[in-house]
């Protein structure tokens, strides 16, 4: 990842963030790093079944409260504002919680980074700036694969990426 010189004034993370885990957690305090305000995006129920998982997902509510939990934990909650995310380009194009020309930059992991390549490819076609893109790598459980919440569903590893059974 970039080092900046300035910490950015707001960048945007998003995601569906079922069953809270390691991962969720690097990824956010990536955000929190980069800049002094973090917008995140949580998939509603209705967009997150579209995703087409695997697996059930918990409900929306139980996804806010778990984000607001490690938020106060770390003491971030003031400085991050939550959304629903209806759709895979949330307040980057368009919005009514944020002017999208407020938000600087994108956090989002390996397997996101396409996505957030295509929002800056709507941005320019709209005459808006492209935001900086922050890739954060997968993070890995102990047996070199990524820790996802379909794994942990599946209990092939827990929430720290340690293996079960």
């Amino acid at each position: 990842m970039a080092k900046l010189e300035r910490r950015l004034h707001l960048v945007t993370v998003g995601g569906t963030f079922d069953v809270f885990h390691k991962g969720h957690s690097l990824l956010l305090e990536e955000a929190f790093k980069v800049a002094e305000s973090v917008l995140i995006g949580l998939t509603t129920e209705e967009f997150a079944m579209s995703l087409k998982k695997p697996h059930k997902i918990d409900c929306y509510e139980k996804r806010l409260k778990d984000l607001i939990r490690f938020l106060a934990e770390r003491g971030l909650e003031k400085r991050a504002t939550i959304v629903p995310l209806d759709d895979p380009y949330g307040p980057t194009i368009g919005s009514d919680e944020v002017e999208d020309d407020e938000i600087e930059g994108i956090m989002v992991s390996e397997e996101t980074e396409p996505a957030a390549e295509e929002i800056n490819r709507l941005r320019v076609k709209e005459g808006k700036k492209p935001l900086l893109i922050f890739v954060l790598k997968m993070i890995l459980a102990e047996d070199g694969k990524p820790i996802s919440s379909t794994r942990i569903r599946r209990q092939e590893v827990d929430r720290f990426g340690r293996l079960i059974g």
